[in-house]
């Protein structure tokens, strides 16, 4: 079967989102509201929602409580180039499976709508433990970009992880 004819079959996925972030809270954080609306606009349910530090261990406590109920991960925000930006190194090293073909269409994307900083973003996304996991960047324009890749392929995604497992 083609990649057509997996887009014909629809999956509503739990999908949850951590924003990662120095300056951001609950009440401030316009990505992460942009990011929930994507979800549910998309016909898929929002399964947790945090924001944490820019700090590994808050991170990854916050992914792998999420991965818990969740079929997919929204991270965003921590993964540029600054001392600050820790996301990528903390997540992608515990990726069973990096697609870093999501990456490179984002910042070609961002290339067409920013020019050349798009450079300077180091998104990604990756399988941990059957789950679907995406870093983002944190700016509001970034997570829109993001999101009109994610959600052409999450469900295609989601299906190529469990076809084999006969839960389809």
């Amino acid at each position: 079967m083609g990649h057509k004819e997996h887009k014909k079959h629809r999956y509503s996925l739990n999908v949850g989102v951590i924003t990662v972030s120095s300056t951001r809270d609950r009440e401030n954080d316009v990505s992460g509201a942009i990011l929930k609306d994507k979800i549910t606009g998309h016909g898929h349910s929002v399964c947790g929602y945090e924001v944490v530090k820019d700090d590994k261990l808050e991170i990854l406590s916050a992914l792998f409580n999420m991965l818990k109920s969740c079929d997919a991960v929204i991270v965003n925000g921590g993964t540029g180039i600054s001392r600050k930006d820790v996301t990528y190194d903390s997540v992608v090293s515990v990726f069973d499976k990096e697609l870093v073909g999501f990456g490179e269409l984002f910042r070609l994307k961002s290339y067409e709508e920013i020019g050349t900083p798009a450079m300077m973003s180091r998104a990604t996304a990756g399988v941990v433990a059957g789950k679907i996991v995406f870093l983002t960047p944190g700016s509001p324009g970034a997570v829109c970009t993001a999101s009109e890749l994610i959600f052409a392929e999450i469900e295609h995604m989601w299906y190529e992880l469990h076809k084999e497992k006969g839960t389809i």
